[in-house]
């Protein structure tokens, strides 16, 4: 059996994206300070809600950085892939943070709805329009790094989730200023919430694909199955396995039986080149061996007739 391309990672994150992640924590950090201050003096909650959001992207963008720095973590000892997972765990706890919050943020819209307290409009339309300008700037500065990786894309998630709740949050301001409905403050809250929810639940169900070892949405084992047995020296493919390591790292392995007296070795070098080619799967284990002769031959079924049981 060869492990071809054990050592390699075809997909490391590009060393700028360090720099855009820590340049989106700094203005978020700095607008969470003033958006804070602003929702107690108005007492809204949709902008309270938005900035218990914006402290998880910090959150996220924080654990972020952290997985970066794991994952690019040379193997060692019992690790030998290193910390590369540690980018889908990151994923995982920013998509459980997000529904964790988004159900305290129901609850207190809830008791908003039943009681509601009078809400600033002029002030909560001044920091959504605010807000809206500084989550632009980390989206545009996201959408530029390498999102192949779950990991930042986990925290461009977070960003433009924000980004849509900060524009609720500007028509529920509107609508108080407007027509004096306080409630819309509450029905805000909400909104963000259940966008919370969708993103949530899209970072857990990426993440857990992974940790179940599943193959990449982008990749069906039997489509890639039955390329390799297309191929005219193959007899048989079996046990073959397509999983992702972590987030733009697809791996392969399977044992492919060939034709007697064929090179098995210049087979599997051949086999490995078309899964890089066509399917992009560059981390591949192959066992590539003579098939047996009951694989290859063809026995006659002679009907049994005249034949009485003892």
């Amino acid at each position: 059996m060869d492990d071809h391309g054990a050592a390699a990672h075809p997909h490391e994150v590009r060393s700028d994206d360090q720099g855009r992640l820590v340049a989106a924590l700094c203005l978020i950090a700095v607008f969470i300070a003033a958006e804070v201050v602003v929702a107690v003096l108005a007492r809204s909650l949709a902008l309270l809600s938005d900035a218990a959001h914006m402290l998880t992207d910090v959150a996220a963008l924080g654990v972020s950085l952290i997985a970066l720095r794991l994952a690019q973590r040379p193997p060692k000892g019992g690790l030998t892939f290193g910390l590369k997972r540690a980018e889908v765990l990151a994923a995982l706890i920013s998509g459980a943070t997000l529904l964790v919050l988004a159900a305290v943020l129901v609850f207190e819209a809830i008791l908003r709805f039943a009681s509601p307290l009078p809400v600033q409009g002029g002030a909560v339309i001044a920091i959504a329009v605010v807000g809206i300008g500084v989550n632009l700037a980390v989206t545009y500065q996201l959408s530029r790094a390498s999102r192949r990786s779950l990991n930042i894309e986990a925290s461009f998630r977070h960003i433009l989730t924000d980004l849509y709740a900060l524009i609720g949050t500007l028509i529920a301001g509107i609508v108080i200023v407007t027509t004096g409905f306080e409630r819309a403050d509450a029905i805000a809250s909400v909104v963000v919430a259940g966008l919370m929810v969708y993103a949530g639940v899209r970072l857990l169900g990426k993440a857990g694909r992974v940790l179940l070892e599943a193959s990449p949405a982008d990749l069906d084992p039997e489509v890639i199955g039955a390329a390799l047995a297309a191929h005219p020296h193959v007899v048989n493919v079996h046990d073959l396995h397509v999983w992702e390591l972590t987030s733009g790292f697809p791996s392969l392995s399977a044992h492919v039986l060939v034709h007697p007296k064929d090179d098995c070795h210049a087979i599997r070098l051949d086999l490995e080149r078309f899964l890089q080619e066509r399917f992009h799967v560059e981390h591949t284990t192959l066992q590539v061996d003579h098939a047996p002769a009951e694989f290859l031959r063809v026995e006659r079924l002679v009907p049994d007739h005249g034949r009485t049981a003892g």
